[in-house]
């Protein structure tokens, strides 16, 4: 009698299902992600690389403005970002949906477009409006990060501490804020993260004073041509990063633990929670003012108001400054988001899914990928654009000078946002929805077709806009990679801004002011297709 092959135990079987899915995400991050970045370390290890970098005093001050100002800037995003934290998750009044789409639109306005805006307010840049500026990007982080946990803290002990006699002061500092900790801390590590790697703020209100590893980085490689120097810096800002990360998993993983199931709904504020919904609402026109001031100054000439630098974008402007008109590198601007919108939506969505059938068997494995996934949010654009430059030319053909490769770095930088989005929307999916599915003779895929896919469709959608407008902008590394025939929007914004001439000026005013009107009009359509548990971001 022939004996059965060995057969799977009813867990191992379906856990190796799902680690053999992961293989799409693996590959991806490994080839555009691990390759790049392992490559820099290896440049940077090198003969005159690290060492000498770090025995310079300069490496060193380049540490501490860029440590420095993202302190500052994270430190101002939390004290601004509380009180609009509160209005959306405790407090029923009108105008929280208006709020809630205007902190999210800076979040994702391109790095070039805020820069300009700050720059409109503060001609000769600085110190102050850099952290400023940094702060305005990550409004929206303290707001939802916190937000989506004080909504569920339950407030019977904070009445319980009033009704002892406490003041609304002292009960928040000793009940609710120990609640709000994990949060706190996970909003803190995401801030200082995205703030210390900033690029396109510091790059056009730092100039040539005040300079951060990011701008230093992407200065040595594009003009100075000091490739180990740059793999060296790109080296030092890694390791702070992935410190950053560690400290930012562990309170995020705090954040989860916390979740208690009671869920509070918003009541009309009462007595001194009116000055908070105030200070909310100032937080908010301090928000919009640097958008207003972008709109006015692309309006503005020596000749009084004309809309002269919109009509010029059909051109390339003064004395040739552009390799392709404005309104040819717009068109490339949606051709190449879309098509890292695509490559983001099938990676993240695969992850996602991923994500969730291994979270059901416990798989450590689970962990590490989420993991993984989330580090490409951590690493400079620009250091990875540096990569794809020292390590492209080994695929076929050459594929530094791909068309795909912009997409395919814009799609790295996306593909988090999207499973950050999608999963917490899967995870809350009845799974006895999925299992009576299975009893029925439905396959794995046609399980998540029939069950999954309806109740996350609004969600993949709003991941979809999500994605889009934050590739439309991507200037980090498309910076590096965009070939001068094919430039994006921002790229275009950038060498307009570097060319002397009132018409280029007015021209990269104008791009911007366009470019916040389609980011600001995708932020409303998303924020009506977003689920309640639509993620962090």
């Amino acid at each position: 009698m022939a004996h059965a092959g060995p057969k799977l135990s009813p867990r191992l079987g379906p856990r190796l299902g799902w680690s053999l899915a992961a293989l799409l995400p693996l590959a991806f991050l490994g080839v555009f992600f691990a390759w790049p970045v392992l490559a820099i370390v290896a440049l940077g290890l090198g003969e005159g690389g690290v060492l000498p970098a770090l025995a310079r005093a300069d490496t060193w001050d380049l540490v501490a403005f860029t440590l420095g100002q993202a302190a500052a800037a994270t430190v101002l995003a939390l004290v601004t970002g509380m009180p609009v934290a509160f209005l959306l998750a405790r407090c029923r009044v009108r105008g929280t949906g208006v709020v809630r789409a205007a902190v999210m639109v800076p979040f994702v306005l391109p790095t070039v477009v805020v820069g300009l805006a700050f720059r409109a307010l503060w001609p000769d840049g600085g110190v102050l409006p850099i952290v400023l500026a940094n702060a305005f990007f990550n409004v929206a982080v303290v707001a939802r990060t916190v937000g989506g946990l004080w909504a569920r803290v339950d407030r019977r002990a904070e009445d319980a501490a009033r009704a002892l006699g406490a003041s609304r002061f002292r009960a928040f500092t000793s009940v609710v804020l120990p609640s709000l900790a994990p949060a706190i801390g996970s909003a803190a590590s995401v801030v200082f993260l995205f703030c210390a790697t900033s690029f396109g703020v510091v790059l056009v209100l730092g100039g040539a004073r005040h300079r951060t590893l990011e701008t230093e980085i992407y200065l040595r490689t594009v003009q100075l041509f000091d490739l180990s120097g740059a793999a060296a810096l790109s080296l030092v800002q890694f390791a702070a990063v992935i410190a950053v990360l560690v400290i930012g998993g562990a309170a995020r993983r705090k954040r989860e633990k916390a979740l208690p199931l009671r869920i509070e709904p918003p009541r009309r504020p009462t007595g001194g929670e009116w000055g908070v919904v105030v200070a909310a609402w100032l937080v908010v026109l301090a928000l919009l003012t640097p958008v207003v001031g972008l709109i006015v100054r692309s309006l503005a000439t020596d000749d009084g108001w004309s809309f002269a630098g919109y009509a010029a974008l059909a051109g390339t402007g003064e004395r040739g400054t552009l390799a392709v008109s404005g309104l040819d590198a717009a068109l490339n601007s949606v051709r190449t988001a879309t098509d890292a919108t695509v490559v983001a939506l099938l990676v993240g969505v695969v992850s996602a899914v991923v994500l969730v059938g291994l979270r059901r068997h416990r798989s450590w494995f689970a962990e590490t990928l989420d993991t993984a996934l989330m580090l490409p949010l951590g690493v400079s654009a620009v250091t990875l654009g540096f990569g794809y430059l020292i390590t492209m030319d080994a695929l076929p053909g050459d594929f530094r000078t791909s068309p795909l490769l912009v997409p395919l770095a814009q799609a790295l930088v996306v593909t988090p946002l999207i499973v950050r989005i999608v999963l917490p929307v899967l995870r809350a999916v009845d799974e006895r929805l999925r299992q009576a599915a299975a009893t029925l003779g439905a396959s794995p895929w046609r399980v998540w077709w029939e069950v999954d896919f309806p109740l996350a469709a609004r969600s993949l959608l709003a991941a979809a806009g999500f994605g889009f407008v934050v590739a439309l902008g991507e200037f980090g590394a498309t910076s590096f990679l965009a070939r001068p025939d094919a430039p994006t929007l921002p790229v275009v914004i950038a060498r307009l801004m570097s060319r002397p001439g009132e018409l280029n000026s007015q021209m990269a005013y104008a791009a911007c002011a366009l470019l916040m009107v389609v980011t600001t009009a995708a932020v409303l359509v998303i924020e009506r297709l977003r689920a309640p548990s639509g993620g962090e971001f």
